[in-house]
């Protein structure tokens, strides 16, 4: 089958980040995959959770929203209607445990960075631009912490985390789908690792037809090798900003 840009089944679709979006943030970047945009920030703010008072360790988080057109069709403000619905928890949620699994807490010390990923334009994979523009955003926030000395000693930041959506279009196993290809997808799937490649969570759904051992072999040598590519992509970004232990 042929692919929007004629892309190969294997090749993301153009990465770009772009560091320093926000002023204020301690940490921010723009990541694109395609048309897609999300907007991540970090900050940085002394203190825990009450759960975590006292444990001397700290805390990261995070919460994801849409603007209201950032698909083809406008849609109310979650804020506004007073109600988050269930997608935005349950990726909020995701986003947390990924980042999560890259912390050292006791090392954070007793200080909360929470991570606001807000998508600007959606085209496919926005849960999986979001932990992989968060992570970044994390990294800037970790070292605001060092050069404000509320981090000291060992780095909090034991590996990089990124992510990416694979799937089965038309019986082919395809990376990093694009909208067009993902309403189409008899197999849609979310991969997270590490930089080491240690998977963080597997997300897959047969959307149309089950999918084989073969089928899910594939799909994940496939994320692999396209979050081995988001990790130096991450790193060169970051560059001396990054401070992996």
């Amino acid at each position: 089958m042929s692919r929007p840009n004629n892309r190969a089944q294997d090749q993301l679709r153009n990465v770009n980040i772009d560091l320093g979006w926000s002023e204020h943030a301690e940490g921010s970047a723009l990541i694109s995959f395609g048309s897609t945009k999300v907007l991540c920030t970090a900050s940085f703010t002394p203190g825990v959770p009450r759960f975590k008072k006292d444990s001397g360790e700290g805390w990261v988080t995070a919460e994801y929203s849409m603007l209201p057109r950032a698909t083809h069709d406008r849609s109310d403000r979650e804020s506004v209607k007073g109600k988050i619905g269930g997608r935005t928890h349950e990726i909020s949620r995701l986003i947390g445990r990924a980042l999560r699994s890259v912390i050292d807490f006791k090392s954070l010390g007793e200080n909360t960075i929470v991570i606001d990923c807000d998508v600007l334009q959606a085209d496919g994979g926005t849960r999986t631009a979001a932990i992989t523009g968060g992570f970044v955003a994390l990294a800037q926030a970790i070292d605001y912490g060092y050069s404000q000395k509320m981090i000291s000693g060992q780095s909090p930041l034991i590996d990089t985390v990124s992510a990416v959506s694979v799937g089965v279009v038309d019986g082919e196993l395809l990376t990093d789908l694009e909208y067009v290809e993902d309403v189409r997808a008899e197999t849609d799937m979310n991969v997270v690792t590490t930089g080491r490649g240690l998977f963080v969570e597997v997300q897959g759904t047969a959307e149309g037809a089950p999918f084989s051992d073969e089928e899910l072999d594939g799909l994940l040598k496939l994320a692999k090798k396209a979050t081995s590519e988001l990790t130096d992509i991450q790193k060169s970004t970051l560059g001396e900003t990054l401070r992996l232990r």
